[in-house]
């Protein structure tokens, strides 16, 4: 697959049957549309606001950055946001077919599914760590 940010060759990350995406070059990660939610499902997490459903549904971000195409479809996709505090913009396929986050963004979504992650869940951990290493974030 080919980056929608600096159009590079992507590789494919995979733990535990969900396999992401990411760009090596600006470290960019592509969900596919059922990957995220099957991402929180694995982690026991109960985050409506990262469900497909409710992003598509949501408006769209007033911001000056480029609209991206997705890699699937081509089409322009849709910027909004998702997340609480603060708010992390992302780029969404309006046909449904992902959903992409920078390499900061994906950060940023990391970090705020750590805080959340009930106390005792070792898997949860485990993915979440695994996660940070893979996409350099700080959880």
């Amino acid at each position: 697959m080919i980056c929608p940010a600096c159009k590079k060759d992507m590789i494919v990350v995979e733990y535990s049957k969900i396999e992401l995406d990411y760009c090596l070059n600006c470290h960019g990660v592509w969900f596919d549309s059922d990957e995220l939610e099957l991402l929180l499902k694995s982690m026991d997490l109960n985050t409506p606001y990262l469900l497909l459903s409710h992003i598509l549904a949501s408006s769209e971000a007033g911001t000056t950055e480029k609209k991206r195409r997705c890699p699937i479809c081509r089409r322009k996709m849709k910027k909004t946001t998702i997340g609480e505090r603060p708010k992390i913009l992302v780029d969404l396929c309006t046909q449904k077919d992902g959903l992409w986050f920078d390499g900061d963004e994906v950060a940023q979504l990391l970090k705020d599914l750590a805080k959340k992650k009930p106390a005792g869940k070792e898997p949860q951990h485990k993915i979440i760590s695994f996660l940070g290493e893979v996409f350099k974030a700080r959880v």
